[in-house]
């Protein structure tokens, strides 16, 4: 990175002469809460299982729940756990550059880089809360043409947990729907 003078100030050259602190600020707070939305949505859906008993055609049926009975909720696990991970290295390498009072992005490469991957994990999120809404949706309702009961009459702690799940997935895919946006204001800016 190349220092020169101007007007008697320094100013970057290159990839970080349009990113400035503060940039880096909001960049750290989004990770921080995209790291939080992820590991709460993860905690609350490993924390899903209930047992209860169901009536259906007035014969009472003991049932038992877990999120991983269902590759839905196991998949908004999968995906939670990649997302946290990949917030957390973000969250480390962008503190840590600040710490450092170096620029946070090097590259137009690493930020284009940082954008793509950013996206990938919103949309996995929104995938991943999307699948899951669709299964407790069906756990709430039961199935109308069938005998099979509203389940979540039976096992509302289950039910619980896994709707406050799916709110903090939808919540991360949000932050990093935000971050993606912060990734596009910085590439404008070089």
């Amino acid at each position: 990175m190349v220092m020169v003078m101007m007007n008697g100030q320094k100013a970057e050259e290159g990839m970080g002469k349009g990113v400035n602190k503060r940039d880096g600020v909001v960049q750290v707070i989004l990770r921080l809460l995209s790291l939080a939305a992820s590991v709460m949505a993860m905690s609350f859906m490993v924390t899903a299982r209930q047992n209860g008993v169901a009536s259906v055609y007035g014969f009472p049926l003991t049932i038992r729940s877990k999120w991983s009975y269902s590759y839905a909720f196991e998949y908004l696990v999968g995906v939670s756990a990649a997302a946290a991970a990949y917030s957390l290295l973000q969250l480390l390498l962008t503190g840590s550059r600040l710490l450092r009072k170096a620029t946070v992005i090097s590259s137009r490469r690493q930020a284009w880089l940082i954008f793509a991957v950013d996206q990938i994990f919103a949309y996995a999120m929104m995938s991943a809360g999307s699948a899951a809404a669709g299964i407790s949706n069906l756990n709430r309702t039961g199935v109308k043409h069938t005998a099979l009961p509203n389940f979540c009459k039976a096992l509302h702690s289950f039910c619980d947990h896994v709707a406050v799940s799916i709110t903090f997935t939808f919540f991360g895919c949000l932050v990093l729907a935000a971050s993606a946006l912060q990734d596009v204001i910085w590439l404008s800016k070089c």
